[in-house]
């Protein structure tokens, strides 16, 4: 049922883009341009500003449908909605002991998944959860911060320098293809996870991002994975990112680590008896 479910949620994204390809719906003014984006003073693409994916792919970067939540008390406020999926062909292709390892992440999902315990959301997933990315950008340097925990990382152009070891939200070098930014993102620990439906990696991923304008207030943002030890072949997510345009926009405070505390540490309160 599930399997259908999702192939029928992927019939009617094809149908959309068949439509639009047709000329059945009007695509957004200036889509598919690059004319009249922001530009820096050297002429590169300026991604400066506050941005957001409007998707479910923090439940399930695969299509699914909606469906309870883990918490059957909390009802519908806590249960997953449908998504039409961020991966190229819906597959990601594991090797048959790591899709062992993901169906077990998934089956134990509330107390396995980083992101219940405000741990850092590593790349890709920071670009798609659901909470603003700022990104500042200069001229040899490019600052993203989430608002989740905090989360951020800094992406030196052009550069040689290595890791020194590897953290939660890894190394990021990037580089100018034309108007598109192209990022490599190594040195990730292996704590990570892809959604809340146990996607995982290991030490080994390697991710290449592409951001590129669709229009000034839109960001066409891919992700290659490539990890050795958990998938047989690179696999690779697509989505828009879509810029803030409140007149306040800022990204806002969210340090979770004293919302875990009790979750994480409360069994070692010493006892009154």
């Amino acid at each position: 049922m599930r399997t259908r479910i999702a192939l029928a949620i992927l019939a009617a994204g094809a149908a959309v883009s068949a439509a639009i390809l047709a000329g059945g719906v009007t695509p957004v003014s200036g889509q598919g341009q690059t004319t009249g984006i922001p530009r820096t003073a050297d002429r590169k693409p300026d991604f400066t500003g506050l941005w957001q994916a409007m998707n479910t792919a923090n439940w399930d970067i695969q299509a699914h449908e909606a469906r309870r939540g883990p918490v059957i008390a909390l009802g519908a406020a806590f249960s997953i909605p449908a998504g039409f999926g961020i991966v190229e062909g819906n597959d990601i292709p594991y090797l048959p002991a790591a899709l062992a390892k993901k169906k077990e992440n998934a089956d134990n999902w509330l107390s396995l998944d980083p992101e219940i315990k405000c741990f850092l959301p590593g790349v890709p997933r920071m670009m798609y959860m659901p909470y603003p990315v700022n990104i500042v950008q200069g001229r040899d340097t490019i600052l993203m911060a989430s608002e989740f925990a905090s989360a951020s990382r800094t992406v030196r152009m052009n550069s040689k320098e290595k890791s020194p070891t590897d953290t939660w939200m890894g190394w990021s070098i990037g580089r100018w293809e034309g108007d598109t930014l192209a990022i490599d993102v190594t040195d990730q620990t292996d704590q990570t996870w892809f959604d809340r439906a146990g996607n995982y990696h290991s030490e080994a991923l390697k991710v290449a991002e592409r951001y590129t304008y669709i229009d000034r207030n839109t960001i066409n943002y891919e992700a290659t994975m490539e990890d050795p030890k958990v998938f047989s072949r690179p696999w690779k997510i697509s989505m828009p990112l879509y810029r803030h345009l409140e007149k306040n926009a800022q990204l806002m405070e969210y340090k979770c680590v004293e919302f875990v505390e009790e979750l994480m540490y409360g069994h070692l309160r010493k006892r009154s008896d």
